[in-house]
């Protein structure tokens, strides 16, 4: 998935985020197979379980099942057609959560050679917002970032001082 394009930036700002956040002593269910930062969240302490690749909008058993304190969410819920449905099925107390946000001059990805490789969402921050508080979650902190890309163009300009990455801490509200 990253064989050219490693995302430094964005790693290090979610690990920095996460970190904010989340006690290593925490442990973590991390949604999605196994990633490169789910190596760097492991090499930086943290006892992470992943998901193992099923489709979350239908099948739900691994948040259901996890004993993790906490459920972390990088990327993931723009390729879901119903994230709201696993956001109410998490045990855990608390998320740390990121999304690509919707660019206004870039049409939504879409992979032509992985299907599980598109994006059926990509949030405005207030929409993921709402998901969130709407699936019982209260937001407690949010950062964003910009992802500047070394090409010439509008687009590329644009990139450099938009943001592209919305990322959120939110805690369970209390039933």
């Amino acid at each position: 998935m990253y064989e050219k394009t490693f995302p430094n930036k964005r790693f290090q700002n979610t690990l920095s985020f996460l970190q904010k956040h989340i006690a290593t002593e925490e442990s973590i269910l991390d949604l999605g197979v196994s990633n490169p930062f789910s190596e760097i969240m492991t090499r930086e302490g943290y006892s992470v379980e992943n998901t193992s690749g099923e489709d979350l909008d239908v099948e739900f058993s691994s948040v259901q099942n996890s004993n993790a304190e906490v459920v972390t969410a990088f990327e993931i819920f723009e390729h879901l057609i119903a994230p709201f449905n696993v956001l109410r099925e998490i045990k855990a107390n608390k998320l740390v959560a990121s999304i690509p946000m919707r660019l206004w001059f870039s049409p939504a990805y879409q992979s032509k050679t992985d299907p599980w490789d598109r994006h059926y969402h990509e949030f405005e921050d207030w929409q993921f917002d709402w998901l969130l508080e709407k699936a019982g979650w209260t937001i407690k902190d949010t950062a964003k970032w910009t992802n500047p890309v070394k090409k010439i163009g509008v687009r590329p300009l644009l990139r450099s001082f938009t943001p592209r990455y919305y990322i959120v801490y939110a805690e369970r509200k209390s039933k």
